[in-house]
C-alpha cells in the first residue's frame, strides 16, 4: 500500500494537544462534559495541508481505481484507471457534508482485500440533500489484515476529523485514538410535524447518527409535559447529551425539567440539543446558521442539524427566567412575546396539520384584524454596547428612548421507562461500529432500511456482499444497555395522549421551581431601581428573544448570539399601517428588517425586563407557550445552559 501520512513532516510546527473536545470523551461530571466539548485551539494546518495519501480500487471490484487525498477540510477523489478524468464528477467530498464511516470486509473467504466506506448526503442540483455512500478498496498488500489496517488508518483518520479529535504528528494513526461513542438520549414527539417527527426520525436521524457511530437510546413522549417528567428522572451521568427531535416546545420542557431537580446547577450543564421536527424550529434555524449552512426549511433542515450533531461539539446558552403575576417562574431558551406575534402563535394552533404554513395562513389573518395593546416596558440596558451597527442593520432611535444598536450579523397507559429504539418497529440488522466503553452495539441503518450490506447499492453480480468490520471491539465487561438505570417516573398513571392538547384561553405552562436567583429583579410589583428605561404606549407587539431566530426562516435578531449575555427587545409602535407590518415580517426572512427605517420600529440589547400589559385582555408566550396574562420580568443568566450545536463557521469551504 503507497499511503502515507505527510503530515508528520510537520511534526516540528504542530505541538502535541491535549484531547479537549470530542464526542465520546466521557468527563466526570456535567461540568466536565462542557469543558471536555470546548472546541481544541486552531491547528497551523491549512484547509488543504494533505493528511493521507494512498491509491485504493472501488467495490465492485471491476470498477476504476482512485487516488485518494485527505485534508481537513475534504477528501480528493481522483479516478486513475481505465482513465485519468481531467474534470473528475463527484471528486470532492467536503466533510461538512459527511456523517461518518466504517470499515468493511468480503465475505468471500479468497478476497484479502479491506473496504473503506464514507456516508455523505451532498447537496442536489436543485439544492436538497441526498444520501450516498462511498466505497472504496483497500487491496495493495498481500494480506487482508495489512489492508485492513490500512482501511482501518483512512477510517481513524477521518473520524478525528469529523469529531475534532486532534491526530498525532508522528504518523501513527491507530483505532487507539478513538474513545467510546458518545451516548445520547433522543426524545421524539411523534406528533410533531403534522404528526411526520417519527418518520423523519426513523427514516433520516437514526441512519445518520447511526453511521457517525454515536450510541443511543430513544423514547416518544406520549402527552405534554412528558419529557419534563422524564428528564427529573435520569441519571444524568450516563447520558451525553439529550437530543429532541421536535419542534421547540420539547426543549423547553426538556430545560425545565432540568431546572426542577434538586441537582439543578450540575443538571443544567447536560448538554441538549434539537433537531427541527415542529412546524417553527426557530433555535434550528439559528443553530443551522451557527454551522455556517444556507437557510433551510423542513429535511434540508433536519439534515443540517443532523450533521451538526454528528460532528459534536457545544456551545453555551443564555437562558431567560421569567417571573410571571402570580409569582412563578419558568425559564426561557427562546422569547417572551406579547401582542402581533403571541396572537398568531397561539390562534394558528388549529391550523398544526399544515405545519410551518400555519404561520402564514395565521399571519394573514392577524393582519386581517390588527390589534394595538396599551403598555408599559422598562429595561435594564447592557453595560456594554453591542458593536456598531452595519448599514443594512441600522435602526431607528426614538428621540424620547434610549435604544442600543445591534451590531452586524455574522457571516395508551403511558409506558414505564424508557421505549428505547429496540422496543420499537426498526429493522436492526447488523452491528455498528462499536469502541470501548459502548453500551450496546449500534444497527447501521440505511434511508429504505436495509441493513450495511452494499450489494443493494453498488450492485456488482457476482460480487461478495461486505459486511461491518468494527475498528474497535468492545472489551469484555462492557457496559449494556440494560445495564443504565431506569428512569423513573412519578407514581400516578396518566391516560395516553393522541397529541399535545389544543391550547385554551387559559392555558398555562407548568413552571419551574429551581433555578438561580433573579439578582438583577426587584419583586415584581415593587420599584424599579436606578438605570432601567421606561416607555408607555400603544404597541402592535413587543418581542424579548435570546438568539438570532423567531422561526427557521425569520431572523429578529441577526446579531445575537447564543451566549451574548443579552436579551434583545424589539417592540413595535402603535400607527404602523398593515403593508408596513407586512414588509417588516418579510425582510425579517432575511433579517435586514432594520435597514427599512421603519420609525416605529424599536430595538434595545437588555440584561433584565419588565413587561406590563395596561390592556384587560391579550395573549403572552413563552418561547412559544401560552402563559398566564398579566405582568411579567425576567432576567438573563448568561451561558447558563449548554447547547449542543456542533462546529461553528462556514463548513467545507477550501481555497
Amino acid at each position: 500500500m503507497n499511503g502515507h501520512l505527510e503530515a508528520g513532516e510537520q511534526q516540528d510546527q504542530r505541538p502535541e494537544q491535549e484531547l479537549t473536545w470530542s464526542w465520546g470523551h466521557r468527563p466526570r461530571s456535567a461540568l466536565d462534559r462542557v469543558k471536555a466539548m470546548a472546541p481544541p485551539p486552531p491547528l497551523p494546518l491549512t484547509p488543504s495541508t494533505p493528511l493521507l495519501h494512498g491509491e485504493f480500487g472501488s467495490y465492485p471490484a471491476r470498477g476504476p481505481r482512485f487516488a485518494l487525498t485527505l485534508t481537513p477540510q475534504a477528501l480528493h477523489i481522483q479516478r486513475l484507471r481505465p482513465k485519468p478524468e481531467a474534470r473528475p464528477r463527484g471528486g470532492l467530498v467536503l466533510l461538512a457534508e459527511v456523517s461518518g464511516c466504517c470499515t468493511l470486509r468480503s465475505r468471500s473467504p479468497s478476497d484479502s482485500a479491506a473496504y473503506f466506506c464514507i456516508y455523505t448526503y451532498p447537496r442536489g442540483r436543485r439544492g436538497g440533500r441526498r444520501r450516498a455512500a462511498r466505497t472504496f478498496r483497500a487491496d495493495g498488500a498481500a494480506t487482508y489484515e495489512e489492508n485492513r489496517a490500512e482501511a482501518q488508518r483512512w477510517a481513524t483518520a477521518l473520524t478525528c476529523l469529523l469529531r475534532g479529535l486532534p491526530l498525532p504528528g508522528d504518523g501513527e494513526i491507530t483505532p487507539d485514538l478513538l474513545p467510546r461513542p458518545p451516548r445520547l438520549l433522543l426524545l421524539v414527539n411523534p406528533f410533531g410535524g403534522r404528526g411526520l417527527a417519527w418518520h423523519w426520525c426513523k427514516n433520516h436521524v437514526l441512519p445518520m447518527i447511526s453511521e457517525a457511530g454515536l450510541s443511543f437510546n430513544l423514547i416518544q413522549t406520549e402527552r405534554h409535559n412528558h419529557a419534563r417528567e422524564l428528564v427529573q428522572g435520569l441519571s444524568l451521568s450516563e447520558w451525553d447529551g439529550i437530543v429532541t427531535v421536535s419542534g421547540d416546545g420539547l426543549l423547553y420542557e426538556v430545560l425545565n425539567g432540568l431546572l426542577e431537580r434538586p441537582d439543578w446547577e450540575e443538571a443544567v450543564k447536560t448538554p441538549v440539543g434539537i433537531l427541527p421536527c415542529g412546524s417553527g424550529n426557530a433555535l434550528a434555524g439559528a443553530v443551522n446558521q451557527h454551522g455556517g449552512f444556507e437557510p433551510a426549511l423542513g429535511i434540508d433542515l433536519l439534515l443540517n442539524c443532523s450533521l451538526l450533531l454528528c460532528r459534536g461539539g457545544s456551545h453555551p446558552l443564555d437562558l431567560l427566567s421569567v417571573t410571571l403575576a402570580s409569582g412563578s417562574r419558568c425559564f426561557s431558551f427562546l422569547s417572551v412575546a406579547w401582542g402581533f406575534v403571541s396572537d398568531v402563535d397561539i390562534q394558528s394552533e388549529r391550523f398544526r396539520a399544515l405545519g410551518s404554513a400555519r404561520f402564514t395562513l395565521g399571519t394573514v389573518l392577524g393582519l386581517a384584524t390588527l390589534h394595538t395593546y396599551r403598555g408599559r416596558l422598562s429595561y435594564l440596558p447592557a453595560t456594554v454596547e453591542p458593536a456598531s451597527p452595519a448599514p443594512a442593520h441600522g435602526l431607528p432611535r426614538a428621540k424620547s428612548e434610549l435604544t442600543l444598536a445591534p451590531g452586524p450579523a455574522p457571516p395508551v397507559a403511558h409506558s414505564p421507562l424508557h421505549r428505547s429504539v429496540s422496543d420499537l418497529p426498526l429493522p436492526l440488522p447488523q452491528p455498528a461500529l462499536t469502541s470501548p466503553g459502548s453500551p450496546e452495539p449500534l444497527p447501521i441503518l440505511s434511508l429504505n432500511g436495509g441493513g450495511p450490506e452494499l450489494a443493494g447499492d453498488w450492485g456488482g453480480a457476482g460480487d461478495a456482499p461486505l459486511s461491518p468490520d468494527p475498528l474497535l471491539p468492545s472489551p469484555p465487561g462492557s457496559p449494556k444497555a440494560a445495564q443504565l438505570s431506569p428512569i423513573t417516573e412519578g407514581a400516578s398513571e396518566m391516560p395516553a395522549s393522541s397529541g399535545l392538547p389544543p391550547p385554551t384561553p387559559d392555558a398555562r405552562v407548568a413552571i419551574s421551581a429551581g433555578g438561580p436567583p433573579d439578582h438583577l429583579l426587584p419583586p415584581l410589583g415593587a420599584p424599579l431601581p436606578p438605570g432601567w428605561v421606561t416607555m408607555e404606549g400603544d404597541f402592535v407587539l413587543i418581542l424579548a428573544i435570546s438568539p438570532s431566530h423567531l422561526g427557521a426562516d425569520l431572523v429578529a435578531a441577526p446579531h445575537a448570539r447564543f451566549d451574548d449575555g443579552l436579551v434583545h427587545l424589539c417592540w413595535v409602535r402603535g400607527g404602523i399601517s398593515r403593508a408596513a407590518l407586512l414588509r417588516l415580517f418579510l425582510a425579517m426572512e432575511r433579517g435586514n428588517h432594520f435597514s427599512l427605517g421603519c420609525p416605529q420600529l424599536g430595538y434595545a440589547a437588555a440584561r433584565a425586563f419588565r413587561l406590563e400589559p395596561l390592556t384587560p385582555r391579550g395573549v403572552l408566550t413563552v418561547d412559544g407557550e401560552q402563559v398566564e396574562y398579566g405582568p411579567l420580568q425576567a432576567q438573563v443568566h448568561p451561558g447558563l445552559g449548554t447547547l449542543l450545536t456542533g462546529p461553528s463557521g462556514r463548513p467545507g469551504r477550501e481555497p
